[in-house]
């Protein structure tokens, strides 16, 4: 029996069209090595998202309902702008004790490590208006947005309140925040000196041509809600020195619940904090109202 192929009215041996079906195969592979290689959508989005650093807005909170429908909607709005893959947490502090911003930025840390690679301590009455404010990872050391120069308040060279961005290894490099400060005021103080020590240059945005009075919108207001500027015990002396002892690591709380809530359909998360007071250390954590003299 003839073996043999017949190949557009030829007839071909079997060597022959053996010869031939490689040719075919190697003309084959030429064209498609030739042609250009398009990563898919999918695959572009994966690589996107593998190189992102994920920042975690950390919102030390009371009572600021008002405040906070205004700046969430806004920081959406901000940070879309720029492509920060972000996420709002709301640390509020439900207990008899006074407010204590550094603990609570403490738990939100803990709360977000797993997850975030930085985050952002932010007030929530402190709203950027300069697209020009870059939220972006801060690889080289902290960074202050709401700098001295245009801040609406205060303007004296240490100060590094209101907006601070830091990466999750420098936080627990300096051990987070001092955990002494019931009441408003000077944590932010005593962070600096920790972020100095541990040799931390907190850099400032640069090329920024707004001014105090429309870098930023501060929407706290200070005849509504009074801040709690009292000092009683030995409060004073203690919270003007570098506390050495307290910090991420100790803070002292119950976390009560957590809730993915929504602000005009946009998603926060809700983290509702009991902070535990050692009145041992700390007594200022609850301090009693100033006796009113009778005439």
């Amino acid at each position: 029996m003839y073996r043999g192929l017949n190949l557009m009215g030829y007839r071909i041996s079997g060597s022959k069209c053996l010869t031939v079906c490689l040719g075919l195969t190697f003309l084959m592979g030429c064209f498609i090595a030739s042609l250009p290689i398009v990563p898919s959508e999918s695959a572009n989005l994966q690589l996107s998202t593998s190189q992102s650093k994920k920042l975690a807005i950390i919102v030390p909170f009371r009572d600021r309902f008002e405040e906070l429908l205004e700046f969430v909607p806004h920081m959406y709005k901000f940070l879309n702008k720029q492509k920060i893959p972000f996420h709002i947490f709301v640390v509020q502090q439900k207990d008899n004790n006074r407010f204590n911003r550094a603990s609570l930025i403490n738990v939100g840390f803990i709360y977000t490590r797993n997850n975030y690679e930085y985050i952002a301590m932010h007030d929530v009455d402190l709203l950027p208006l300069n697209d020009k404010l870059s939220y972006e990872y801060p690889k080289n050391g902290p960074i202050h947005i709401s700098s001295p120069q245009t801040h609406p308040k205060y303007h004296y060279d240490t100060f590094i309140g209101g907006i601070l961005l830091i990466k999750r290894e420098d936080f627990e490099l300096v051990n987070g925040l001092s955990n002494n400060y019931w009441g408003w005021g000077l944590e932010d103080d005593e962070f600096y000196v920790r972020l100095k020590d541990a040799g931390l240059k907190v850099s400032r945005p640069e090329g920024i041509t707004t001014g105090p009075e429309n870098t930023f919108k501060h929407i706290h207001d200070k005849s509504y809600r009074k801040r709690d500027m009292r000092k009683c015990y030995n409060q004073r002396e203690v919270t003007r020195r570098r506390d050495r002892r307290t910090g991420v690591h100790d803070v002292a709380y119950n976390l009560h619940s957590s809730h993915n809530v929504s602000i005009d359909s946009l998603p926060i998360t809700v983290i509702n904090v009991e902070l535990i007071c050692n009145k041992d250390l700390t007594p200022w954590c609850q301090c009693p109202e100033p006796k009113v003299k009778k005439n």
